[in-house]
């Protein structure tokens, strides 16, 4: 590491005086620079290439464990630690996150509904279970809100709206876009907080029309709503913090498109899904469950023509079938 600090230093100082004043010989730092680097010195090199590449793309959004996810993705094979060394040596640090705050106003007049969900974050069926919620975005305008409806499943945003008012045509505009991409089954469970929007008549009537069941958050639980406050709260993170402040609403909506549709739904890797996107996640999972009903498919047509020669000659077919499952014992 001194050696290292005199060569990055040359051409401000003198050899001489950084060798003193570190305690280094001359003549070692000189055998040092004569002496060929190594092979892993020089593999960290083109790692750290390409852990920059990754960084910048991610807008300074990843850690070390999502870079990992990110490179071996592109097939480079390298360990998370190693990653997270060559980070923390080239000072490549993640955005913070920030604390939670509560903003949500619970209605004192509207309806409440049970908390159907009671916590059961983990989906095994897309569009079963949706989490909906709203925040807000300072502007050189004024306040920009944003609701979005977040699929449980994937964790993808399918259906999100802006408005400079706080309203319930905003939940109301946000739950149209999911409805008219997804086209759910009936049934589905409309989970969110107590805000007046998600109490509102009318609201509720959209869903009811729908036939999608109501669940709500308890009062003053922020963690009943926990996937949309974490959705927001890596948004403000990975969108907001450290940047200027959007000059106008659309300008913020330029933002929020990119951050959502191009990069949160598309690229950014969850580790609730295994370092996968939202999308790539729904993708693995339709490609799985179609192997498993040609799989099954398959199976049952060979069942089924088993049955059918077993009924026309029975002892023949016994015989077939357990010599071919003995042949394969001997093989294994």
């Amino acid at each position: 590491m001194k050696f290292g600090f005199i060569q990055a230093q040359a051409g401000q100082h003198g050899i001489v005086v950084m060798c003193w004043a570190l305690g280094v010989s001359r003549g070692g730092y000189y055998g040092w620079l004569s002496r060929e680097e190594s092979q892993r010195i020089r593999e960290d090199r083109l790692l750290l290439t390409r852990v920059r590449a990754a960084y910048r793309q991610s807008r300074h959004r990843y850690g070390s464990p999502r870079i990992h996810a990110e490179l071996s993705g592109e097939g480079v094979r390298c360990g998370r630690h190693r990653i997270a060394r060559l980070m923390r040596q080239d000072h490549l640090v993640a955005r913070a996150k920030r604390r939670f705050k509560l903003t949500t106003q619970a209605s004192l007049v509207n309806p409440v509904a049970p908390n159907e969900l009671q916590r059961k974050f983990r989906v095994t069926e897309p569009d079963t279970f949706w989490n909906g919620d709203i925040t807000y975005i300072w502007t050189e305008e004024g306040w920009l809100y944003l609701a979005v409806l977040l699929d449980l499943f994937s964790r993808r945003i399918v259906g999100w709206a802006t408005s400079d008012r706080l309203t319930e045509q905003l939940a109301v505009a946000a739950l149209e876009q999911a409805l008219l991409q997804r086209r759910p089954k009936a049934g589905l469970l409309h989970h969110s907080d107590r805000g007046s929007q998600y109490s509102s008549r009318g609201y509720r009537q959209e869903l009811a029309d729908r036939g999608i069941q109501v669940s709500m958050s308890r009062r003053g639980n922020c963690w009943d709503n926990a996937p949309a406050e974490s959705f927001f709260s890596s948004l403000k993170t990975e969108l907001l913090a450290g940047q200027p402040v959007p000059r106008t609403r659309n300008a913020a909506r330029r933002d929020l498109f990119e951050y959502i549709e191009v990069f949160y739904n598309r690229r950014r890797r969850h580790s609730a899904l295994g370092y996968l996107s939202p999308v790539h996640f729904e993708e693995e999972q339709r490609a799985d469950r179609s192997i498993g009903r040609a799989r099954r498919a398959v199976e049952t047509a060979g069942s089924a023509e088993i049955a059918a020669r077993f009924a026309a000659a029975p002892w023949k077919t016994l015989r077939v079938y357990h010599s071919s499952h003995s042949a394969y014992d001997d093989e294994s």
